[in-house]
């Protein structure tokens, strides 16, 4: 046994995974049901804890939902990281790529960026955060804290898109560009809710990944 493994506190380890239970079935329960339907006791059940238990990693309502906000954040920022690990692995690979030019039929590899962005948009974990936003928007309380942190991912999420897509801000026009795509990509998401419109959507972000790459091109 390692001198890390004997410090452990099985306690400590217990409510860890508690409080990671009752945060996956607040996302869950926010994607499935909505803010009314999604209780403490509701989230408490699905998590398979005592509604006493939950009450006590969090004690109201907003608490468990804000961390529940904090949570997707937390594993939408984690699929982009993973984006651009596997961007950094494939560096040599793109520079073959931009001395080859564009592959027939599309932008290559900045559409897969554009993709990948573009499924963390419209994935359950964002449908969670919707619904959350939606609630905020009325809430007092709550909607302090999910603007602030809202704008604390918008940020992040910016920076990695820029650098996921390797590209250089310092040109006119190509912040506004990515931005521009960023904000699509939300629209998207919140079309999503009503609808599961991919054919379409597809659509858009081919047109959105040939935009971005000409202006990636026009700025190297």
């Amino acid at each position: 046994m390692t001198p890390r493994a004997a410090l452990r506190d099985p306690k400590q380890d217990r409510s860890r995974a508690t409080r990671q239970r009752l945060l996956e079935a607040a996302v869950a329960c926010l994607a499935e049901h909505g803010w009314a339907r999604s209780t403490v006791a509701v989230v408490a059940e699905r998590a398979g804890v005592s509604r006493g238990a939950a009450q006590h990693h969090f004690p109201t309502r907003e608490d468990l939902f804000t961390a529940a906000v904090q949570h997707v954040a937390e594993e939408r920022s984690a699929a982009l990281r993973a984006l651009l690990s596997h961007e950094h692995e494939h560096e040599q690979e793109r520079e073959q790529e931009r001395e080859r030019g564009p592959e027939p039929g599309g932008p290559g590899r900045v559409a897969e960026v554009v993709e990948a962005l573009v499924e963390l948009y419209t994935g359950p974990l964002f449908r969670a955060a919707l619904q959350l936003w939606v609630v905020a928007s009325y809430e007092e309380q709550l909607g302090a804290r999910v603007a602030a942190l809202e704008a604390r991912i918008g940020r992040e999420t910016h920076r990695m898109a820029v650098e996921a897509l390797g590209a250089d801000e310092s040109v006119p026009g190509v912040r506004e560009s990515v931005q521009g795509f960023l904000d699509m990509a939300r629209g998207l998401g919140l079309a999503n809710l009503l609808t599961d419109d991919r054919a379409r959507r597809d659509r858009v972000v081919a047109q959105w990944a040939r935009i971005l790459d000409d202006v990636l091109r026009a700025a190297s």
